[in-house]
């Protein structure tokens, strides 16, 4: 969840470090703090809030030296105060953190009774004091932290720098993902690509249990088990990881308007040139073999798993099984003969994910991830990774990223109906070209915005929204209230419409906006009947639809916005862009962080 940058080198670390910390602001924090060693001595700045108070901190009382390590915090245990903030310090170590430290009440006793003082509520300075405490007793560094990794129980990325230490850095990684970047006379470590992108373009990505000692001109990693680990340098593309708003007011605003490229980048990967077959990587998928398909994610990429679960099972007669990933290796479910394990994630670093995913290994039949990010930990763990090529998302909230889960699962399931015989070949060839056809009609799609603007700042003056949908649009549904809570901090539901009389209907009045995500398709009708039991009890009703929805559904709805006309199967695709700009315009007209929202992360690295 949060931002680790480290740097050894022959340059003033500071603005290398704020500089990285800045590109790693899209993962969420609530703090900010940067560590140095100057003449083999440690020193540290930290501050609360956004970024520009610790540069303003920074300004005032400069913080020298050629060695660093810097954080961006997202608080877990302790609240968001400069003591707690990190890079944490104990005597001769300075510590930065990652993840959740399970176990750092036993050990926090265990030093107390050695008469080790605490300063702050974290359980990131255990890890400080355990690894000064070593020392202090005979122990050198690196066989101090050694030590400390042996101890330590649950999720960490863990940086070191050492007091009287120069040229030392050390690095470790057990479920929070870290790289070491190569430079000449210089390395690097972050916990990702987009924060050490401009400084080289040569990284390594460690492996679960590994540790690194790095030094201006080495990198010796250590696996698990101690023994040396060869692991492979990757040449990535820097401007891959360029993050810039390419003119635009916000990183959401601009990747909105990306979707209809890499949606096209998606099809290209993933389609023939003619678009008359669908070519999966590797050895792909024999679905065949397949008799129940297991979806797993959190958040929006849930949403996406129970669109899926349509397209799978009305497409391909795949029986499927959705789960929320927090939920699902707690219920311990039986994994029976013949199952495909399905897990998607954006970062592919999802903590619960990650842990679903290895909960079925060994069990499922195959286990696959549709990722964005192709070295993430979810998707080097897979028998096969589905790249959904969405390029680096900043925005907290996620958009070009859904659209493109979407799009790859869609894909999937008409190869899953294929293989299995469920589709005729001239059904298949109309949803191919149909699916070639999509970029276009997000670009049609935009031309809603600046309707979707005006309405916005109605509904930025309410404090609950309803959404609705039917059968593929009810988890556009429960995406659009997702994202409109998580945007404006305006209370937002979403039911299936099916659903409004067996309880929701009593939330109707006339200050209640009430959002039907409806095209004209065989389930219309009904939706009709929906909406029309919410206008008669005065509710305002925004129907999103295309051209023939709106005319059949006639007058008394308060607002409407029209899409261009879609095949039914794509238009859960179609319809996450205008629940992306209705929050999008009302957090903007509520003056809220659009990019990062209050308490939020990007990457969500920890239970």
């Amino acid at each position: 969840m949060c931002g680790i940058i480290g740097y050894l080198g022959n340059h003033e670390a500071a603005p290398f470090l704020l500089d990285a910390l800045r590109r790693l602001e899209y993962r969420g924090y609530d703090s900010a703090g940067i560590a140095t060693l100057n003449h083999g001595k440690l020193d540290r700045r930290r501050a609360v809030g956004k970024l520009v108070n610790l540069a303003d901190l920074l300004v005032h009382e400069p913080l020298p030296g050629k060695a660093g390590i810097g954080h961006t915090r997202w608080a877990t245990h302790g609240a968001p105060t400069v003591p707690n903030a990190h890079p944490h310090r104990a005597g001769r170590v300075a510590v930065v953190h990652n993840g959740i430290i399970e176990n750092f009440r036993e050990l926090r006793a265990e030093l107390a009774e050695a008469g080790v003082p605490f300063q702050t509520e974290t359980d990131t300075e255990t890890v400080a004091l355990l690894a000064n405490h070593l020392m202090e007793g005979g122990m050198g560094p690196v066989e101090a932290v050694t030590e400390v990794l042996h101890r330590i129980e649950g999720a960490y990325g863990l940086l070191f720098l050492f007091d009287g230490e120069e040229d030392l850095m050390i690095a470790a990684r057990k479920g929070s993902p870290l790289a070491v970047g190569y430079g000449v006379g210089e390395n690097f470590v972050g916990s990702d690509a987009i924060a050490l992108a401009p400084l080289t373009d040569r990284i390594t990505y460690l492996e679960e249990g590994d540790m690194a000692v790095v030094t201006r001109s080495s990198v010796e990693i250590r696996d698990a088990a101690g023994q040396l680990a060869n692991r492979e340098i990757k040449t990535i593309r820097i401007d891959s990881a360029r993050v810039d708003k390419a003119g635009h007011k916000h990183f959401m605003a601009k990747e909105i308007a990306e979707q209809p490229k890499v949606i096209g980048d998606a099809l290209r990967h993933y389609l023939t040139p003619d678009s008359a077959a669908i070519t999966l990587p590797g050895e792909g998928v024999d679905f065949t073999k397949v008799n129940r398909l297991l979806l797993v994610a959190c958040g929006t990429a849930y949403y996406a798993c129970l669109t899926a679960k349509y397209w799978f099972e009305q497409i391909a007669q795949l029986p499927v099984e959705v789960d929320i990933a927090s939920e699902f290796r707690y219920r311990e479910p039986p994994i029976t003969e013949g199952t495909l394990a399905l897990f998607v994630s954006q970062s592919g670093e999802t903590a619960d994910t990650l842990a679903a995913l290895r909960y079925c290994k060994g069990k499922a039949a195959r286990i696959l991830s549709v990722v964005n990010v192709a070295e993430s930990s979810i998707a080097r763990e897979s028998d096969l990774a589905l790249p959904i090529l969405a390029g680096a998302e900043i925005g907290v909230a996620s958009t070009k990223a859904f659209s493109c889960q979407l799009t790859v699962l869609l894909i999937l399931a008409l190869e899953a109906a294929r293989q299995r015989g469920a589709i005729s070949a001239e059904k298949l060839t109309e949803l191919l070209g149909a699916l070639q056809g999509l970029p276009a009609l997000f670009n049609a799609a935009m031309d809603s915005n600046a309707l979707t603007e005006s309405i916005s700042a109605d509904l930025s003056e309410v404090s609950d929204v309803l959404f609705l949908g039917r059968g593929r649009m009810y988890p556009l549904a429960l995406e659009g209230a997702l994202k409109m809570k998580e945007l404006s901090y305006i209370h937002a539901e979403a039911y299936a419409s099916g659903e409004l009389k067996h309880g929701p209907i009593a939330l109707i009045d006339s200050h209640l906006p009430v959002v039907v995500m409806a095209p004209r398709d065989s389930l219309f009708d009904k939706t009709i009947s929906n909406m029309q039991e919410v206008m008669a009890r005065a509710g305002k009703v925004l129907l999103i639809s295309d051209a023939a929805g709106i005319a059949e559904a006639g007058d008394g709805v308060w607002q409407s916005v029209e899409m261009p006309t879609v095949a039914p199967e794509l238009a859960p695709i179609l319809y996450a862009l205008p629940a992306q700009l209705l929050a999008y315009h009302t957090a903007v007209a509520k003056g809220t962080d659009v990019d990062q929202p209050r308490n939020l992360a990007k990457s969500v690295t920890v239970e």
